[in-house]
């Protein structure tokens, strides 16, 4: 007797489980505000991390203006707009303008 009252509760789970994972057609926009919040969070987490563990070139900047940091084997990069360390030799450097 159970199993019959059970029966339709068990096939309305499975059609709402089928429904709630239809795609439904969108712009891309939240895709985009996704990956725009994730590379945000990214570089403030790797400029930090940056901040504490190396030192910052003061006089100096990057080709578009980055802020400049020095690791421990005395190389120079920044952090990109995802986060990520991009090396630069001392040549491409510029002085800082105050």
């Amino acid at each position: 007797m159970n199993k019959v009252k059970l029966l339709p509760v068990l096939l309305l789970f499975i059609s709402l489980q089928g429904m709630s994972q239809e795609n439904t057609p969108s712009d891309g926009k939240v895709g985009k505000a996704v990956n725009k919040a994730g590379n945000k969070t990214a570089e403030i987490a790797a400029k930090g991390a940056a901040g504490l563990k190396d030192k910052k070139y003061d006089s100096k900047v990057g080709p578009k203006g980055q802020t400049i940091f020095i690791d421990n084997n005395d190389h120079y990069y920044y952090v990109n707009g995802r986060g990520k360390k991009v090396y630069v030799t001392k040549s491409k450097l510029k002085d800082k303008s105050e």
